[in-house]
């Protein structure tokens, strides 16, 4: 579409070559909820070639509030975020190539899918998460772009592998990790601004201005008018795992057998089989009828209600039990219904 960039180009920061080196670009989202969905807008309206989405979840109505990308019919039929992401962002612009990925990320996936990548973007609402970020960042030697929202406050920093301390130096002094939006909630500016801040930080690299990025970590409140950026650099860590002079990298170490875990501020337990284990939507179905209750399928999951609790059981045999918090029912629960 003729003239497309024009104004972006007008930008000398940026000009034909930076919006070249945009077009050329990768950029691995992690995450398609509220940052998400507005880093990856922003991107592909800027120009970027290739995007990768990675959720795990699907849309609720709970998330309209300030995940812009979703609409109540893609809530209504319950689609998998990075579905209806890429829809709507097709029609924002034809010729981006998105690749999506729905799937829990764990160490392998994220160090596969980011390989070609030249930057990872952190849109995630969990601190083992973004280690996992970190370690493949390293890993791989490409920057990746903190952001987290709760309230109304946010943070952002661009992490460099080479250049700055990593996350996992910075562990001690972050806040709680006690509070999330789903404990405290969140609002719609505060997400924007962060996600404003990731995206500016993404371009910066992408099209070739790296001295104008973020040096300090930027912390603010937009309900309490209050901004503040601490500088990092004397937290690195030489024993740190991560950056330090021996790396290891704990985070991409794949647990092996069933995974049972509870999703960081929700009462659900997220249940993935151990490789040897295949699970399919089919065996959801046979799972309802066994129960006499009724069912949803659709072609990513089957819904269907058992002891009382929401399930949802995904096309790759993850499982997630709504309403549960306590991860030993949660084993005992998967044990019933699949043997």
């Amino acid at each position: 579409m003729e003239n497309r960039y024009s104004r972006q180009t007008l930008f000398r920061p940026i000009g034909n070559a930076g919006q070249q080196s945009l077009a050329e670009s990768h950029a691995v989202i992690i995450g398609c909820g509220a940052l998400g969905s507005s880093i990856s807008e922003t991107l592909v309206r800027a120009g970027i070639g290739k995007v990768t989405l990675a959720d795990r979840d699907y849309v609720e109505a709970s998330n309209l509030q300030r995940q812009q990308l979703f609409t109540e019919t893609d809530a209504r039929n319950s689609l998998p975020k990075v579905v209806a992401a890429e829809r709507r962002l097709r029609d924002i612009r034809e010729d981006v190539d998105i690749r999506t990925v729905l799937d829990h990320v764990d160490g392998p996936l994220l160090a596969e899918i980011a390989k070609t990548a030249d930057i990872l973007l952190d849109a995630t609402d969990n601190f083992e998460t973004r280690l996992l970020i970190n370690d493949v960042a390293w890993s791989l030697d490409i920057p990746w772009i903190y952001g987290a929202v709760v309230g109304s406050s946010g943070s952002v920093f661009p992490f460099i592998p080479g250049k700055t301390a990593c996350f996992r130096c910075l562990l001690p002094v972050l806040p709680s990790v006690n509070e999330t939006c789903d404990t405290v909630g969140v609002i719609a500016p505060a997400v924007q601004i962060s996600a404003a801040h990731q995206s500016a930080e993404a371009l910066k690299w992408l099209t070739g201005n790296r001295s104008a990025m973020r040096t300090k970590l930027l912390h603010f409140d937009v309900w309490n008018n209050t901004s503040v950026e601490a500088g990092i650099s004397r937290l690195q860590d030489p024993n740190c795992e991560t950056c330090g002079n021996h790396p290891t990298y704990p985070a991409l170490h794949q647990s092996s057998g069933t995974q049972f875990a509870v999703l960081c501020g929700r009462d659900t337990v997220q249940i993935i089989p151990d490789e040897g284990r295949e699970l399919s939507l089919s065996d959801g179905v046979q799972v309802a009828k066994r129960l006499k209750m009724e069912y949803r399928e659709t072609p990513f999951f089957v819904e269907f209600q058992a002891e009382g609790y929401r399930c949802i059981l995904f096309g790759n045999g993850r499982l997630l039990i709504h309403g549960l918090k306590d991860m030993r029912m949660g084993r005992k629960m998967y044990h019933s219904l699949f043997g």
